[in-house]
C-alpha cells in the first residue's frame, strides 16, 4: 500500500516496513491569544518515512468526527526519522473537543495513544466588587509611596540643616 500521491516515489526495495510511533501534544504559540489553539502530532521511527496525517475530533459525549478543512489549518514538517503535523484550530466559543491524530502508513494506520483536549471557555469577567477592591489597593499603595518619599525628604532636610550656628548669645 502506497500513501503518497505519485506511487513512483515509493520505495520498492526489500526494506522492512516498520509502523510509526504516533504522539499528540499541545503546541505553544501566540495564536492562543487570538482565539486559536494548535496541536502537534509526531510520527517517528517508521520505515519507509512516507506518512499521511489525519485529524478527528469528539465533542463531549458525542460521536468521533472527521475534522473539516474550514475548522483548522494543517502544516507538515519532515526531517529524517520523523514527520510532524501542526494543526491550527479556529476555536468556536464555549466549545470543548478532544482531538485525535492518526497516521496512514504503508504498514497500516496508527492512532495516537492519547487524545488532546482543547477548550475555548470564555475568560471570566471580574465583578464590580473585585474592580473596586483593586482600585482601592492601588490607591493605598500610591499613598504609601507618597508618604514614604515625603518622610525621607523631610529627614534629609532636617539632617542637612543640623544645629544652627548663626545664633549669638548675649552674656
Amino acid at each position: 500500500m502506497c500513501v503518497c500521491a505519485a506511487c513512483c516515489c515509493c520505495q520498492t526495495s526489500d526494506e522492512q516496513v516498520v509502523k510509526p510511533v504516533v504522539s499528540v501534544y499541545p503546541a505553544a504559540s501566540r495564536a492562543h491569544l487570538e482565539g486559536k489553539s494548535s496541536l502537534l502530532c509526531l510520527a517517528s521511527a517508521m520505515s519507509p518515512p512516507l506518512v499521511q496525517f489525519s485529524w478527528k475530533r469528539q465533542k463531549e459525549n458525542g460521536p468521533l468526527e472527521e475534522l473539516l478543512p474550514a475548522e483548522g489549518e494543517q502544516l507538515e514538517l519532515r526531517e529524517p526519522g520523523r514527520t510532524a503535523s501542526i494543526l491550527l484550530l479556529h476555536q468556536q466559543e464555549n466549545s470543548t473537543y478532544k482531538y485525535r491524530c492518526s497516521v496512514k502508513h504503508e504498514g497500516g494506520t496508527v492512532e495516537a495513544q492519547r487524545e488532546q483536549e482543547v477548550s475555548s471557555k470564555p475568560v471570566p469577567i471580574p465583578s464590580q466588587y473585585q474592580v473596586l477592591l483593586l482600585c482601592l489597593l492601588y490607591t493605598v499603595l500610591i499613598v504609601k509611596s507618597l508618604v514614604y518619599c515625603c518622610g525621607l525628604s523631610l529627614l534629609r532636610i532636617l539632617r542637612n540643616k543640623g544645629p544652627s550656628t548663626n545664633c549669638t548669645h548675649a552674656d
